[in-house]
């Protein structure tokens, strides 16, 4: 299976990285340390303590494992300012037919987050935007059917 590689700002990637220092050596430690105790209690097959530590022992190692992949295909990105909307450009989009405008920053898939405006530049949205400019009308495709807006800046 091809790696997929991952647009991470800087932040982001130390972000991950002290996120996987602190799985590998705190969380770890005491996942181990709760199965140790959880085994002494006696019949494993009827120790639901055990199960559930063995569960989050699985949980870990998947997270582990998923930010080892991310932060070894990581490319760093540092965002300049251009006219033409890529990756860490923040874009106020306006509905064709409605005044309201609507402001996102295009991120990598790991840093999107709709609470904070952030989309990711593979959505049908981000990837909608990719290369154009202010002034430009676009088509995207949502459940509920095309869109059509514009571009009113791009930062």
């Amino acid at each position: 299976m091809a790696e997929e590689q991952s647009f991470l700002t800087q932040e982001k990637f130390s972000e991950l990285q002290k996120e996987l220092d602190y799985l590998k050596t705190i969380r770890r430690k005491e996942i181990a340390e709760s199965l140790e105790y959880t085994r002494s209690l006696g019949d494993l097959s009827e120790n639901a303590e055990y199960q559930e530590a063995r569960e989050m022992q699985a949980a870990a190692e998947e997270r582990i494992g998923k930010l080892e992949s991310i932060l070894k295909s990581a490319k760093i990105v540092s965002y300049k300012k251009s006219d033409t909307v890529s990756l860490g450009s923040v874009v106020v989009i306006q509905k064709e037919g409605e005044k309201e405008t609507h402001q996102y920053q295009i991120v990598g898939s790991e840093e999107a987050d709709m609470r904070e405006k952030k989309i990711s530049y593979i959505s049908p949205l981000g990837e909608a935007l990719m290369g154009k400019k202010k002034g430009d009308a676009f088509t995207f495709s949502t459940p509920s059917g095309k869109m059509q807006y514009s571009i009113v800046s791009v930062e």
